[in-house]
């Protein structure tokens, strides 16, 4: 395989899943599982990757179901599955992390998520620990409470009237709407992403990124969220599982990387032993993206450096 190898990769859900492999250089210390977020796709960490691989790690990504260039016959753009989607793009993620541990063999797997792929790739540790060595949770929000229970009513009533497979009209004007108008005057309406103008303009002129996913989609995520944030699901996790918690203080969507601090205490409360948290300054959503990116994967390699000997 080439650096950043574009191969396809067939799912048991039925979904043909396009992957993105990038090589280590010399031996691979880990192999690193990105999970990409909502409405953009793997493609955009290809310069995470060659830093990953630039240090001896090996990277994989897939886009998501409904995400970039994957295809399945129950999954057009913004969907993830008529019916069952949490479940189905679980299973996808296990497939990839199969495929991983299969080409890379003896190799420790690290699931790495930002965003919403924080929330996929947390619930694949809860049900697969056992093909996990390390968890990167990056940028997302673990919080069911009550505006969650509200946004959850309020989505019911939408797929109620319009279906599930629609693009949501409520959901963006409740969180990436709210989250702009915190960045005002505003430039494009992703100004909450980063403050790198030049990529806030590679995301708005992407045909692959921006667009509205449906209500079920949005649906599917909030139970991933519930998911994760139950305390007995997290107590099942094994103890010496290492995690690196990363989020940005000016980041709206993980409530100023306060919610990603909490699920590293809860995490800690269950008895997880290795928990790392950064809450990193002046950092928007998209932290691969924003302004200080290379001091945020050098610190990333850090951490690895220190867990997986070379």
């Amino acid at each position: 395989m080439t650096a950043w190898a574009q191969q396809s990769l067939s799912s048991p859900t039925g979904a043909t899943l396009n992957l993105y492999v990038q090589q280590a250089v010399g031996t691979p210390r880990a192999v690193i599982q990105v999970n990409h977020g909502m409405a953009e796709h793997a493609a955009r960490y290809a310069r995470f990757a060659a830093f990953l691989s630039q240090n001896g790690y090996a990277c994989l990504a897939h886009d998501h179901r409904g995400h970039g260039y994957t295809s399945a016959p129950d999954a057009p753009r913004g969907v993830f599955a008529r019916t069952g989607g949490w479940e189905t793009v679980i299973a996808d993620v296990a497939a990839v992390n199969a495929f991983a541990r299969q080409t890379f063999p003896g190799t420790p797997v690290v699931a790495f998520g930002h965003s919403m792929g924080a929330i996929i790739a947390m619930n694949h540790v809860l049900r697969h620990a056992a093909t996990v060595d390390a968890a990167a949770i990056w940028n997302s929000s673990f919080d069911d409470n009550l505006l969650a229970a509200i946004g959850t009513l309020l989505l019911r009533m939408e797929r109620m009237f319009k279906g599930s497979d629609v693009p949501s009209s409520l959901a963006p004007k409740l969180t990436f709407d709210a989250w702009n108008a915190r960045f005002r005057p505003n430039r494009t309406r992703f100004d909450w992403l980063s403050r790198d103008e030049a990529e806030v303009d590679k995301y708005v002129a992407d045909p692959l990124c921006g667009f509205d996913v449906s209500v079920g989609l949005w649906l599917d995520v909030i139970s991933g969220v519930q998911y994760a944030a139950k305390t007995g699901n997290l107590a099942a996790l094994p103890r010496n599982l290492p995690f690196h918690m990363l989020g940005g203080r000016h980041d709206p969507a993980s409530d100023q990387g306060q919610s990603i601090a909490r699920l590293a205490a809860k995490l800690l409360d269950t008895g997880v032993e290795d928990v790392s948290v950064e809450l990193l300054d002046d950092t928007r959503h998209e932290c691969l993206n924003d302004l200080g990116r290379d001091q945020v994967m050098a610190g990333f390699v850090h951490w690895l450096d220190d867990r997986f000997a070379a």
